[in-house]
């Protein structure tokens, strides 16, 4: 009997874990398709699951990092979810390929249109970015869950500086040391660069080849019949002087 109430006092112990544990691990989070480098481009998947079990996530919202903002955020579409962006003006304007910018994506939201997070389901909501800063070893992306209950999640407190997760901790994207090329996305971008070029090059070959021998048909098509328009001109040359000797006969 002695164990049975100790093995007992053990399994609730167990779940009271697992419960804690749980909601604590489930919380919105941020990861590249890759890497993301300094002063790169990359892909970032926001994954947000369900964390409760009687209502549904529909609306979810991403802030950017304003003290690092980015030139370029553009969300892929996600089918059930409407998005819209947010920008705002920029303090000190940005210069990317020798233009300025002048203001950024400051927020992404996320609304369910046919569709949401049902409980015990996530959804990732991917988004393209860049250029990533040069001067930043991560960025924090501040972000509020939206049940259709009306409770709001707050994901929005940084990490700590003893390395302690908080209770509701923000997206935090590590970044990677910079590339050579500055657009991220690992060797297999590098892989496919190089197949494009080397698809570019081979159709240049092909086009000069094709180039060269319409040219060398061009030039003995004119050389026959400069040929045969010799010799038709010569013809009449001697017929004409046939014809003026008959008369003179």
């Amino acid at each position: 009997m002695k164990l049975s109430r100790i093995a007992l006092a053990g399994g609730v112990a167990a779940s009271t874990v697992l419960l804690i544990a749980g909601p604590a691990a489930a919380h919105v989070s941020v990861q590249p398709v890759g890497e993301a480098a300094k002063g790169g481009y990359a892909t970032l998947n926001f994954k947000v699951p369900n964390e409760r079990d009687q209502a549904s996530t529909v609306k979810v919202e991403v802030n950017f990092p304003a003290d690092h903002p980015l030139s370029s955020v553009t969300p892929q579409a996600v089918p059930g979810w409407k998005i819209k962006i947010d920008k705002s003006k920029l303090d000190k304007p940005l210069e990317v390929h020798g233009k300025k910018i002048t203001e950024a994506v400051s927020k992404v939201t996320w609304t369910a249109d046919d569709s949401e997070i049902a409980p015990g389901y996530f959804q990732q909501f991917p988004v393209s970015v860049g250029a990533l800063p040069e001067d930043a070893d991560q960025l924090v992306f501040k972000a509020i869950q939206t049940y259709d209950n009306k409770e709001v999640v707050r994901w929005i407190e940084e990490p700590t500086a003893g390395g302690e997760e908080p209770d509701s901790p923000a997206p935090v994207l590590k970044l990677t040391a910079a590339s050579d090329d500055h657009h991220g996305g690992g060797a297999a971008d590098d892989a496919k660069e190089a197949d494009d070029h080397k698809a570019a090059d081979t159709e240049a070959s092909a086009k000069e080849t094709s180039t060269a021998a319409s040219s060398s048909s061009s030039d003995t098509t004119a050389r026959t019949l400069g040929i045969i328009g010799i010799v038709i001109g010569a013809a009449g040359v001697a017929f004409g002087v046939l014809a003026g000797r008959r008369r003179s006969a």
